[in-house]
């Protein structure tokens, strides 16, 4: 079994299960370290509790007790839960270092590390990644916030084994020495307000991925963006832009025939099969960060010609207790929300509504016999409680935002529930495409605890 190194503590909190939580304990309790768990949903009987007690670990679960910290040398937080929680208050009160699992699995991690942040494209980026190295023949896993929880996804790989990582800005947040070997900054807007409180406060924890990265490193930023450009500038490492506006020597950058790293034509633009601006973006940040983790061009080529992409279309994002959450932004349409509704035969709860183009949604009650709640939002949330109740829908909740319908949802589910959103409306009345409807769709669920 792999061993923490110079691991200094002796015991640990974990405040929050879910995957990650869970994930921690696990390994905390493979390296022999004293694990307490204090998590308020999770109950007595959940098999995962079960296994944490037979292994040795103290489960407190219901209430969030300030003595949980008492002996505790390190405290490991879900990255979703905000820094005036009261137990996290209570342990920066008593100095305690407040860490995500991402601290915890980059100090048991052998192989290099590439690390993906940015407010959007965070997906799609680490899946070229990884899908262009293992093109390339090197050994590559992705875990973070797409796959499995890197926690988890450490303890079984070899010393060359790349590990891509998706991270969040929550998950950043909690790094203390974090240091991938390849970081990339994709771009900055303005979102988690409520728990960063300001968009310096976001950009702080956002640039964390680079924070303690050396001159033998490599910084993969976009040189479009001006904030995540200035913010750059602060770095030690090898600073490699990337553009859609500029020709760059050093870096990536793209113009109306082809895509190009460091004077290399990587492909033709007719060549790729990824649509979309923004993913072209995204395209030219994974060919950077792939090209300096040992990916050739063919492999990179092989992976443009043929990635689709997945995102926003039934996408599987996570499971949490037992509920199964989908992102479907990409229905914009009644007959895209039918096909999604006919993919599950578990009860679902739909998160739908948005811009109202005029009709009415009669066409879909067919389609709701398998829904048992709906949460409505958007210009066309009362069109759509009309057919909910049409369609003998007892339980149908008018939200206004996509946190609070993610919240809502949950609160309505239990476990073997999908959780899916799929709209069957555009997004332009509250979001200025599908795209961040569905990132914001999945980073809401990130918040879950």
């Amino acid at each position: 079994m792999k061993q923490l190194i110079d691991f200094p503590y002796k015991s640990a909190l974990v405040l929050g299960l879910a995957k990650s939580g869970t994930a921690a304990a696990d390994l905390l309790l493979n390296q022999s370290v004293k694990v307490r768990v204090n998590d308020m949903k999770t109950e007595e009987t959940d098999p995962i509790v079960t296994d944490l007690k037979r292994r040795g670990a103290e489960v407190v679960l219901g209430s969030h007790p300030l003595s949980v910290l008492d002996g505790i040398d390190l405290l490991i937080k879900n990255p979703g839960i905000p820094y005036d929680h009261i137990i996290v208050a209570e342990a920066e009160k008593r100095g305690l270092p407040i860490i995500t699992e991402i601290e915890l699995a980059s100090e048991l991690a052998e192989g290099p590390i590439i690390g993906i942040t940015g407010s959007n494209g965070k997906t799609t980026t680490t899946t070229l990644v990884r899908e262009m190295l293992a093109a390339s023949n090197v050994p590559v896993k992705a875990a973070g916030n797409i796959g499995k929880v890197a926690a988890e996804t450490v303890q079984s790989m070899g010393k060359d084994e790349r590990l891509v990582l998706e991270l969040s800005s929550f998950q950043l947040q909690g790094t203390i020495k974090f240091h991938p070997n390849v970081a990339v900054f994709l771009n900055l807007f303005e979102a988690h307000l409520d728990y960063h409180k300001t968009i310096d406060n976001y950009l702080e924890a956002k640039s964390k991925i680079f924070a303690n990265q050396s001159e033998d490193d490599f910084l993969i930023y976009n040189a479009d963006d001006e904030k995540v450009s200035k913010a750059a500038q602060s770095a030690k490492s090898q600073k490699i832009p990337f553009s859609l506006k500029q020709h760059l020597e050093n870096g990536a950058w793209a113009d109306d025939n082809a895509v190009y790293f460091r004077g290399e034509e990587i492909i033709k633009r007719a060549e790729i099969a990824l649509v979309g601006e923004h993913n072209l973006s995204n395209i030219l940040a994974a060919i950077s960060a792939s090209k300096l983790s040992g990916a050739t061009t063919e492999g990179i080529r092989s992976v443009l010609k043929t990635f689709s992409g997945v995102k926003h279309r039934l996408q599987f994002v996570t499971e949490l207790q037992g509920r199964y959450f989908y992102n479907d932004s990409k229905a914009t349409n009644i007959l895209a929300t039918e096909k999604a509704l006919s993919s599950f035969t578990k009860p679902v709860i739909l998160l739908c509504g948005g811009l109202d183009r005029g009709n009415s949604f009669e066409e879909l009650e067919p389609s709701l016999s398998g829904v048992k709640a709906m949460v409505v939002f958007g210009e066309t949330a009362a069109k759509l409680t009309q057919s909910g109740k049409a369609a003998n829908i007892d339980q149908v909740v008018h939200t206004d935002n996509m946190q609070e319908a993610v919240e809502a949802a949950w609160k309505l589910s239990e476990q073997g529930d999908v959780i899916l959103l799929s709209p069957a409306c555009a997004s332009w009345d509250q979001y200025p495409t599908f795209e961040k409807r569905g990132d914001m769709f999945i980073e809401a669920v990130h918040t879950l605890i």
